[in-house]
Order: C-alpha cells, then structure tokens, then sequence
C-alpha cells in the first residue's frame, strides 16, 4: 500500500499505525532515501539537485515495490513521470489530502523542507498551494482519498482502515 500526498499530510504519522493495525511493515521512503545515502533529503537536493533527489526515489520505489507493507512517500513521488502507473499496478494508492492552510500550520516548525527553505509563512503557503495543483492531478489517481484536515494520526489511520473494509 502507497500513501501519498503533500508535505504535512500526515503520511509519516499514519503510516505507522496504519501499518500496525493491518500487521504489516512500514516504510518511510525518505528515511530509507535518507539512511541508504547517508544523508539528510535536504543535503540531497542540496549536492544532487531534485533530478538526483528523483532518481534515487524512484530506485527506492522500484526497491520495495510489491510487498506487502505500507510505504510513505515523498510529497512528489507520485507526479513524476510514470510514478502512478508504477504504484497502482503494484498496490492500492491511498492520497491523504489536507487544504494548503492545514499543511502550512502542520509543518510551520519544520525547516527540513528543501522545497521551502528560505521561505517566510506567506511565500510556504504560496509555494504549497502552487505544489498542490501540480501534483493534485496525479494524487488524485489514487485508489482511496481520504481528507485529513480535521483528523489526527490515528483518526486517519481508522478511516483508511475502515474504508478499505478490513474494519467490518
């Protein structure tokens, strides 16, 4: 299972309870982005760029891709180029969607954001909204869409759990 969706979505936090509830492992794609470099996804972008940052997420999809286990993935994972296909033909896609103001409170404290670095609350929102419509189309593939705005980790977890009617 793939969940997707924007920075502050909360994939990283449901994804593990998520993952529990089902008996299945979970993956962070960044962290293990992150521990196979040996560097954060910052200095990633920083030393490689986004293309090189791209490259190695797509290896690491291509790595985990067709097991059972619950995978986060980065904010733009899904809307580069063929990346949807990939992940639908290899399990069902979970968008966790959240309105760019949700996600703006969510990671105000969060400077980990290459794609938000240098950015004071007016230019992240800005910057998050413009992210939104260019990915929303390719979020919006996903085999199950679920709001999070008004819930936390667990209440997420529960509705994707419920809705993929392993709860009843």
């Amino acid at each position: 299972m793939w969940l997707v969706g924007m920075m502050g979505a909360g994939k990283s936090s449901v994804g593990p309870l998520l993952a529990a509830r089902l008996g299945l492992p979970f993956v962070d794609l960044d962290r293990a982005i992150e521990q196979a470099a040996g560097h954060s996804v910052a200095a990633l972008f920083a030393s490689e760029g986004e293309a090189g940052f791209r490259k190695r997420e797509r290896e690491a999809v291509e790595a985990v891709a067709g097991r059972r286990q619950v995978v986060a993935l980065g904010g733009g994972a899904v809307a580069q180029p063929g990346m949807a296909d990939r992940l639908l033909a290899s399990g069902c896609v979970v968008y966790l969607r959240a309105r760019p103001e949700t996600l703006a409170v969510r990671i105000a404290q969060d400077g980990a954001r290459p794609l938000l670095a240098g950015l004071d609350a007016e230019a992240r929102l800005t910057r998050l909204r413009a992210l939104l419509a260019e990915r929303e189309p390719s979020y919006l593939r996903a085999s199950l869409v679920l709001d999070t705005d008004a819930l936390d980790a667990a209440g997420a977890a529960t509705e994707v759990w419920r809705r993929l009617d392993v709860g009843r």
